[in-house]
């Protein structure tokens, strides 16, 4: 079992900078490729970025290249989400979750893959 939290959202105005974070505890973290999505209410859940366990794939919603970048820290069990010129439409309530899938049997945006999900951490951007 792997237990996710997410940390590093708010409140932020358009054009700024967050960095998401999500710890991971339980087993090794690192046989877990790990994805973000975002949820607003009432809507579906898109995928916004993935990474393999190794952190040399990373993977993109086409709304957020070149403005998110996601990497990870095995030692320390976290993976990062690092979103830069946000806009009002990036507001959302943002999960990570993870797989036990990899390798070519791991499709990132497909959310029905992960295994374990955090709780969610809210980003609000003010334009």
């Amino acid at each position: 079992q792997v237990q996710l939290v997410e940390s590093g959202g708010g409140l932020v105005q358009a054009g700024g900078s967050l960095r998401l974070s999500c710890a991971a505890s339980g087993r090794t973290f690192a046989s877990n490729a790990v994805g973000w999505f975002r949820q607003a209410p009432g809507k579906e859940r898109d995928f916004v970025a993935g990474i393999s366990r190794s952190g040399v794939r990373k993977y993109y919603a086409d709304s957020v290249k070149g403005r998110f970048t996601i990497s990870r820290d095995n030692a320390k069990s976290t993976v990062y989400l690092q979103m830069n010129s946000l806009k009002a439409e990036d507001t959302d309530v943002y999960y990570c979750a993870a797989t036990d899938r990899g390798g070519s049997s791991w499709n990132p945006p497909d959310e029905r893959q992960y295994d374990y999900w955090g709780q969610g951490t809210q980003v609000a951007v003010s334009s």
